[in-house]
């Protein structure tokens, strides 16, 4: 899985952030955002990727998908819609050169409340850097989809969603997802919080233990620390 390849650890949901190259607003169209979203559901059609939440900014996207135990599903969905999106782009400019940087980075989030609090934390995106000043003012995330679910180009896996946020139904989540968002904007407390997106795994103590056992000789030098209401596994020297 790119950057996150050298741990790869099956069965679990995965926050993957991808930047364009040195951080270049190259989705600053409406229009190139819109594209990945359409190839997005390609890969969904295509190899069955398992999409939980998304957002796609003007210079890098979130993504949370859960894996289902197959490996290569989301490396190809990944390589599918950054290939194609960047190929389109390019060829549109005249341009050459990288779009995106070279690795991808992604996170294994515990489900049940931390999964909502990634969410969330998704959903804040545009807001936490004062593009706009609620979730639902930016078109291309997956905030709106879930407050007004689809009927046809689906992208988020509603069911999935709520049995890994430990909802009984749909109706269940959406009222605790409305709730959290609610209470984020109203609390104003727009921080960014980096263990969901430099970490290697995120939820409690005893869950980022057994990844970090799980990955063997591969946790030489990876450190168990608390941080913000979770526990986070970090890469050696990470702060």
């Amino acid at each position: 899985m790119a950057r996150a390849h050298r741990h790869y650890i099956p069965g679990h949901v995965w926050h993957i952030t991808h930047r364009c190259h040195k951080r270049d607003f190259l989705l600053k169209f409406a229009r190139d955002r819109h594209r990945y979203l359409q190839w997005l559901f390609e890969a969904k059609k295509r190899y069955g990727l398992v999409i939980l939440n998304y957002m796609v900014t003007s210079n890098h996207i979130h993504l949370l998908v859960y894996d289902t135990g197959s490996q290569e599903v989301i490396p190809k969905s990944i390589q599918l819609i950054a290939g194609r999106t960047a190929q389109e782009y390019n060829q549109r400019k005249a341009r050459r050169g990288s779009f995106w940087e070279d690795r991808y980075h992604a996170t294994i989030i515990q489900d049940g409340q931390y999964l909502l609090r990634c969410i969330v934390y998704i959903d804040m995106n545009m807001v936490r850097t004062g593009v706009v000043e609620q979730p639902d003012q930016w078109p291309h995330s997956g905030f709106n989809e879930i407050r007004n679910p689809r009927r046809k180009c689906i992208l988020i896996n509603y069911d999935t969603l709520s049995r890994l946020t430990g909802f009984d139904d749909f109706e269940g989540f959406q009222a605790t997802h409305h709730k959290w968002v609610d209470a984020a904007i109203h609390k104003g407390d727009l921080r960014r919080e980096s263990q969901w997106t430099r970490s290697i795994a995120v939820g409690k103590e005893s869950f980022v233990a057994t990844i970090k056992g799980q990955m063997r000789s591969k946790a030489i030098g990876r450190r168990v620390r608390f941080a913000s209401e979770n526990y986070e596994l970090r890469e050696p020297g990470a702060v």
